[in-house]
C-alpha cells in the first residue's frame, strides 16, 4: 500500500530565470511544496484553479529540466509544477538506500499532488520520472486523469527485458551496474566532477544550464540520494520479471527516440501489451534520449495535442 501523505503547507515565492526572461518575458514560480517530513523544491506556472500537471525529472536533472515546457502547458490554462524529486530536494534526502524504493517515490509524488490541493491530475515524466509516472497510471488510475512518459518503457517490459542477460535491453542497461555500486558518486565527481559534467553536457547547453543542475547534483550527499533510484526502485538484470504486469487504463501518451542510449526499440514497442486504455506511441527519428532538449518544438506539440484532449476528463 501507497504511504498516506498529510499536507503541511506550501510557500512560494516569484522569480524570473534568465533563460525564461530572455525568451518570452513571462514568470516562473519558485515553491517549496511540504508532505510529511519533507520539503521538496519545485518550479511552477499557470493559474490557480486549472488542472494540475506535474512534471518529473530523471537523472541527472531536476524540475529545470522542464523550463521549456512549464511556460507552454501554462498558457493552456494549466497549473504546471515540475519538483526537484527525492533525493534532488535538500529538504528531501533520506540517509538510506531503502529509502528510495518505488513505493516511496511514487508515494511522493501523491502527497505533493494532495498538498496542492488536487485529488486528481495529470503527470508528465522522463526517464525515472517516466517510471515513476507509469507506476502511478498503474497503481491509482482514479487519481490520474493522464499519463506522458518519455524514453522510458513500461516498467513490467522492462523488467521482464532485463530478466534476459543477454538480451539487447540488458546490453543497454550495462552502466547501471556501475551507477548502482557503493561509493559511485566520488566517481561522478573526481576529476572536478568530470564524469558527472560530461553527462550533463549532452543536454546543458548554456554555462546556465550546467550550473542549475550543478547547484542541485554537485555535491556527494545529493549525488549519493539521486543513484540510491538505481539501487533501490528498479530490478537487477537477470531478476525475474513480475508474476502479473500492473495495466495501464488511463490516457497515455509515450515518446520513444531512436537514438536512446538506454532504451532499446524492442522493449520500448512491448510497452503497448501493458496498456488498455487509449494509447499514442511517438517515435522520434535521430532524436538522443534527451527529449526535452534536442526535440522541445515537437514534444511541446506532442503534450498540447495530449493534455488537450483528455483536460477536463
Amino acid at each position: 500500500m501507497l504511504r498516506s501523505t498529510l499536507l503541511l503547507g506550501i510557500t512560494l515565492g516569484w522569480i524570473t530565470p534568465p533563460y525564461l526572461a530572455q525568451s518570452t518575458g513571462d514568470e516562473l514560480e519558485q515553491i517549496e511544496i511540504s508532505v510529511e517530513d519533507f520539503v521538496f523544491d519545485a518550479l511552477a506556472a499557470g493559474p490557480q484553479d486549472g488542472e494540475l500537471v506535474l512534471l518529473l525529472h530523471g537523472f541527472p536533472q531536476a524540475g529545470y529540466a522542464w523550463r521549456n515546457q512549464l511556460p507552454v502547458l501554462a498558457a493552456l490554462g494549466f497549473r504546471v509544477v515540475a519538483p526537484d524529486q527525492r533525493g534532488y530536494s535538500v529538504g528531501a534526502r533520506p540517509p538510506e538506500e531503502s529509502d528510495y524504493v518505488m513505493e516511496e517515490l511514487v508515494g511522493d509524488v501523491l502527497g505533493m499532488a494532495t498538498a496542492l490541493g488536487y485529488e486528481r491530475f495529470h503527470v508528465v515524466g522522463h526517464d525515472w520520472g517516466a517510471a515513476v509516472s507509469w507506476i502511478l497510471a498503474s497503481s491509482v488510475p482514479e487519481r490520474v486523469q493522464s499519463v506522458a512518459a518519455l524514453s522510458t518503457p513500461h516498467m513490467t517490459a522492462f523488467a521482464r527485458a532485463l530478466s534476459d542477460p543477454n538480451s539487447e535491453q540488458s546490453q543497454a542497461s550495462s552502466y547501471m551496474t556501475m551507477f548502482r555500486s557503493a561509493g559511485s558518486e566520488q566517481l561522478f565527481l573526481a576529476n572536478e566532477a568530470q564524469l558527472l559534467r560530461g553527462i550533463l553536457s549532452q543536454f546543458s547547453s548554456s554555462e546556465t544550464d550546467l550550473d542549475a543542475y550543478l547547484s542541485v547534483l554537485g555535491t556527494p550527499d545529493a549525488l549519493r540520494a539521486a543513484l540510491n533510484w538505481y539501487r533501490s526502485a528498479i530490478p537487477s538484470q537477470g531478476d525475474a520479471p513480475p508474476a502479473s504486469a500492473a495495466m495501464v487504463t488511463i490516457p497515455t501518451l509515450y515518446v520513444w527516440s531512436t537514438e536512446d542510449c538506454c532504451f532499446v526499440r524492442g522493449t520500448a514497442e512491448a510497452s503497448k501489451e501493458f496498456v488498455t486504455g487509449p494509447y499514442q506511441f511517438e517515435i522520434l527519428e535521430g532524436v538522443s534520449h534527451w527529449i526535452a532538449e534536442e526535440a522541445t518544438d515537437k514534444l511541446n506539440e506532442l503534450l498540447i495535442e495530449h493534455l488537450g484532449q483528455w483536460k477536463g476528463r
